[in-house]
Formats: C-alpha cells, sequence, structure tokens
C-alpha cells in the first residue's frame, strides 16, 4: 500500500510541476502592427491576428537547410490545434524571389489550412524590422541566414514564448503553451 501511495504522490507531484511549467508564461515584448501580403496576394494586417493565439516564423520557399523541417513542424502544429483558435503566420526572408505565387505552391505543399496558415511577403525592409526589431530573433537580417525559432504570441499581441525548433521537444512545447494561452481569458 505505501508504494502505491508513494507513485500517486509522485505521479500528482510530476503534473502538478508540469502545469506549473506552463502556466506562468511571461511576457517577452509586444507584436507591433505591420501589413505585408499574403499567399493570395491580399493585404495582410496585423490587426486581423488580434484576439487569436498565433505562432510565428521566418523562412524562404528555396531554403536548403532548416525550412522543410520547420514547415513540416508547422504543419504538426496546424493538425494539433485544428479547429481552436489559433493561427499560423510563416515570413519569408526572401521577399524578391518569394512572390505570392510562389508561398501559395509553398503553401499547398505542407498543406495550410487556408485562413489559419498564412505565408507572408512584402518589403525587404519590413521583413528585417519585424524580424530583429519586433521578434528579437538575431539572424534575420534580410541574408538568407534566418531563425529557426517558433514565436508564440497571445491575443493581445505579447509574445510569450521562444522555441528552438532544433529541440526535440520544442513542437510539443508550442502546442502544450498555446493550450495554456487558449484557456486564458481574452
Amino acid at each position: 500500500m505505501d508504494s502505491w501511495r508513494s507513485t500517486a504522490s509522485l505521479l500528482f507531484a510530476v503534473t502538478l510541476v508540469g502545469c506549473a511549467a506552463h502556466a506562468d508564461l511571461p511576457s517577452l515584448g509586444a507584436v507591433s502592427d505591420f501589413i505585408l501580403t499574403d499567399q493570395t496576394s491580399a493585404n495582410f494586417k496585423s490587426d486581423s491576428l488580434a484576439g487569436h493565439v498565433w505562432v510565428a516564423n521566418f523562412m524562404f520557399t528555396n531554403c536548403p537547410g532548416p525550412c522543410p523541417r520547420m514547415s513540416s513542424q508547422m504543419r504538426e502544429v496546424q493538425a494539433a490545434l485544428a479547429g481552436q483558435d489559433v493561427k499560423l503566420v510563416s515570413m519569408t526572408v526572401d521577399p524578391d524571389r518569394d512572390t505570392p505565387e510562389k508561398l501559395a505552391k509553398y503553401a499547398a505543399f505542407y498543406s495550410a489550412t487556408p485562413g489559419v496558415w498564412y505565408f507572408l511577403t512584402g518589403p525587404r525592409e519590413t521583413l528585417n524590422h519585424l524580424g530583429h526589431d519586433v521578434f528579437k530573433l538575431n539572424s534575420v537580417d534580410g541574408s538568407l541566414d534566418h531563425s529557426t525559432r517558433f514565436v508564440l504570441i497571445d491575443r493581445k499581441s505579447q509574445i510569450r514564448g521562444y522555441y528552438l525548433t532544433s529541440e526535440p521537444d520544442a513542437i510539443q512545447r508550442v502546442i502544450a503553451d498555446a493550450k495554456v494561452l487558449l484557456r486564458q481569458p481574452s
């Protein structure tokens, strides 16, 4: 009987620690307003994300490195959070080549759900500003070198987490933390 109680107590404690780790997501800065162009050639205004939890990343369609893995991981996030109030936003670091048409093909290849997962392009200066100054991702500098982090943003446009996509549990943490934000009042 003591063994059973010890095991039950341990499981309860581990569960509480796991919940506590996700319950307090710090605010790491605000996402300022921006306007870019989405994969349908429509203007995309960041205020359309107000009131939604969202995950952002930077990528480019000709990327020979981490982008295919990251886009597959974003597809995992989309599947895990399907039907919930979560948006996904992938911004190119190669706006000269990543036209809306090219982004639309890329979106289709990764089964991006329209109205849920947006692929954005725009002026290089705007994208650089977003990467460096807004999302604080140091390696988004207009070169084809870019961050491999996902950024979690809450309903009030506050950055709540950074996730290095090369870490084994990163995607599960993004999903779990997004669910925490979904449970918080608007």
